[in-house]
């Protein structure tokens, strides 16, 4: 499994180092195979300015390979933004979350000018679902949102013992029926006390990388 997510890095290296230049800022995934970009990348460090990360994880990855890491708020342009995914659909939309991050690996996506997902065959999927689809919730809201989860047809299941970077809690959901990813996106995110769920639909990745 490992070699087949170098194998990605390296595809996603060569998409982009071309085009790398001393003002750019990248944006930085989470998760085991973004963990081997970032060690492709740091060849390449004094190529670009820096990069802005999704999570706290990635974070202490850059700095340990001499990569500056910006907060957002202090960058207008994010060029690429590289991440994995723990499902690819046929249309591209995803579903991530595995490790928790999703919240700001999406804010982060959403600020880039291209989304490059990175991953291995066996995430590629026919109709999102198999893999529970995880929530972020606010912690006083958890069992109010379970329930309407419950009322959509879902079954949730809290991560215990589990806090995202901003404080939360995650419901991950199975039972779920995802053949309208983009609508079922925007409802879950309508309930009070979501901060975000794992669909990436309305930012969903331009460039699929796959390996080989």
């Amino acid at each position: 499994m490992s070699g087949s997510k170098i194998n990605v890095a390296k595809q996603a290296i060569e998409y982009i180092k071309n085009n790398l230049h001393p003002e750019m800022i990248l944006g930085i995934g989470t998760g085991s195979t973004v963990n081997f970009f970032i060690e492709q990348l740091k060849e390449y460090r004094h190529k670009f300015a820096g990069a802005v990360s999704s999570s706290d994880a990635s974070s202490i990855l850059l700095n340990e390979n001499g990569i500056e890491v910006f907060n957002l708020n202090d960058v207008i342009d994010i060029a690429y933004y590289i991440d994995g995914a723990d499902e690819v659909s046929p249309e591209n939309c995803l579903i991530k979350g595995g490790g928790g991050a999703h919240t700001r690996e999406k804010i982060v996506a959403s600020a880039s000018n291209e989304f490059i997902c990175i991953v291995d065959q066996s995430k590629m999927v026919n109709l999102l679902g198999a893999f529970p689809l995880p929530i972020e919730v606010i912690p006083e809201s958890r069992s109010l949102v379970a329930r309407k989860i419950i009322s959509m047809g879902g079954i949730p299941t809290y991560r215990t013992g589990f806090i995202t970077d901003q404080g939360n809690h995650i419901l991950d959901i199975s039972n779920m029926d995802i053949s309208n990813p983009a609508a079922l996106e925007a409802l879950i995110n309508n309930i009070p006390g979501v901060v975000d769920n794992g669909i990436f639909a309305a930012n969903k990745p331009k460039t699929v990388l796959v390996s080989k």
